[in-house]
């Protein structure tokens, strides 16, 4: 009984510390959870801070990059050429037409305004070629090169100076053809000195019947004015012209699909040894000729050159009769010459640089190609754009512009026929265009008056 008694006693004791130590572990359990709980509480803010700061330092390191970006972006374009000096003489041009209106000074400011503008448009067309391949890239080149010239001759066009739009574009085929690439092959003959550079003839031979097919519509409006045998007087040569045009506009654009699909399988090399070659180049050129610029900078880029060119090119038009009698120079050798110049700087520098590098196939293909396109596309699509418009624009560029045109095509297509060049045949195309540029000076355009006198 006694046993018993003890046994009951231990048990009851058992249990009631079975029951302090379950109450001490859900204790025990109960304060962990709240301690945790405190402890996340407490350390809830200071995460939210954390996160908070760490949001707010990549916003801040994403505006720093952004801003870090634009300024390199600017310092590339905008200070890396001294040319660039120039770009002030723009809004200079802008001032002087609003304060004085000296028609001279005008057109002097806004044609130095203008030179650094092209040459960066080219810059910017170059980088944007890096993106796109070298097909594209030339013909990008050729037309941002001469996007100058066009935004020039479609403000004549809406102020009616059509011999002035006529002479710009022919001084653009003329000084491509021979001051452009006579540069390269000079500069390009300087440099590498022991052998002669060569380019695709095959190539140069497809863009000088170009040029022939662009003086044949050049000249026969020309013998049709001067020969005085018009169907319909004073209609039929403006009907051919706007006809010719339109024709001139689809060789173009097959020109363009030739370019891009047809030529890469006309010109590809045959043996593996060649197109191993060829590979090899084009790594080299690949590895020479890494772009500076992202491609949507370049986009940019381009946009706002073309758009402060074509606002710098409408006091430039507004200015060149009144600089043509405040300097005694013939309007055409302004429209001929000087005008070209500035609007070649692109051409200019892209020839040059691709020459000294001996990269010859593309010194010839922006000067010549910048030729085919303002002959074959920029002519027809400004006598298209004056039909639009209401403007009598037509071909006949008169017996002298066309008669040069003529001879300048038949030079360079002999100088163009070996496939190579030196240094003496970059001079003699230079040498030429001093010819060109002297007989343009002493030059009187015919006006009106005089063409309706000669026509009677």
């Amino acid at each position: 009984m006694d046993v018993k008694l003890r046994l009951d006693g231990m048990k009851s004791n058992f249990e009631q510390m079975g029951s302090l130590d379950n109450r001490s572990a859900n204790e025990f359990e109960n304060e962990s959870i709240f301690t945790l709980e405190e402890e996340s509480r407490k350390e809830g803010p200071a995460l939210e801070h954390e996160n908070r700061s760490i949001s707010e330092g990549s916003s801040s390191h994403g505006y720093k990059n952004l801003r870090n970006g634009v300024y390199k972006s600017i310092k590339t374009v905008v200070l890396s050429s001294k040319l660039n000096l120039l770009m002030p003489f723009g809004p200079l041009a802008i001032m002087v037409h609003k304060m004085t209106g000296h028609q001279g000074w005008v057109f002097f400011l806004s044609l130095l305004g203008i030179t650094p503008l092209a040459e960066r448009l080219g810059y910017a067309t170059e980088q944007l070629a890096c993106y796109t391949g070298a097909t594209v890239g030339g013909l990008l080149n050729a037309t941002f090169g001469n996007a100058t010239e066009l935004i020039i001759s479609i403000y004549a066009l809406k102020r009616g100076l059509l011999r002035v739009v006529q002479l710009s574009l022919l001084g653009s085929i003329l000084s491509n053809m021979l001051l452009v690439l006579g540069c390269a092959f000079f500069c390009g003959g300087l440099v590498i000195r022991n052998e002669e550079q060569q380019f695709d003839k095959a190539s140069a031979v497809v863009n000088s019947g170009l040029l022939l097919m662009a003086v044949m519509g050049l000249l026969f409006p020309a013998v049709l004015h001067y020969t005085h045998t018009e169907l319909h007087f004073g209609k039929s040569e403006l009907a051919l012209s706007r006809f010719s045009s339109c024709i001139m506009l689809v060789a173009y654009a097959a020109y363009l699909v030739f370019q891009l699909k047809g030529q890469q399988k006309t010109y590809l090399p045959i043996t593996e040894e060649e197109n191993q070659a060829t590979d090899a180049v084009d790594h080299d050129n690949k590895s020479d000729e890494e772009p500076e610029i992202s491609k949507w900078e370049s986009i940019i880029w381009l946009s706002i050159m073309t758009a402060w060119i074509s606002i710098l090119s409408e006091y430039l038009v507004d200015a060149i009769q009144g600089a043509s009698v405040a300097w005694n120079i013939p309007i055409s050798f302004i429209s001929v010459i000087l005008l070209p110049i500035v609007g070649n700087a692109a051409e200019h520098a892209s020839a040059i640089m691709f020459a000294m590098k001996d990269k010859l196939d593309l010194s010839v293909g922006v000067a010549i190609g910048s030729s085919t396109q303002i002959s074959m596309f920029g002519i027809p699509f400004c006598v298209v754009i004056g039909w639009i418009m209401g403007r009598t624009m037509d071909l006949n560029f008169q017996l002298f512009e066309t008669a040069t045109l003529f001879i300048t095509v038949i030079v360079v297509a002999f100088f163009l026929q070996e496939g190579t060049s030196n240094y003496f045949k970059g001079l003699m195309l230079i040498l030429c265009y001093l010819i060109v540029a002297a007989s343009f000076f002493v030059h009187e355009d015919p006006s009106p008056e005089d063409d309706k006198k000669l026509r009677t």
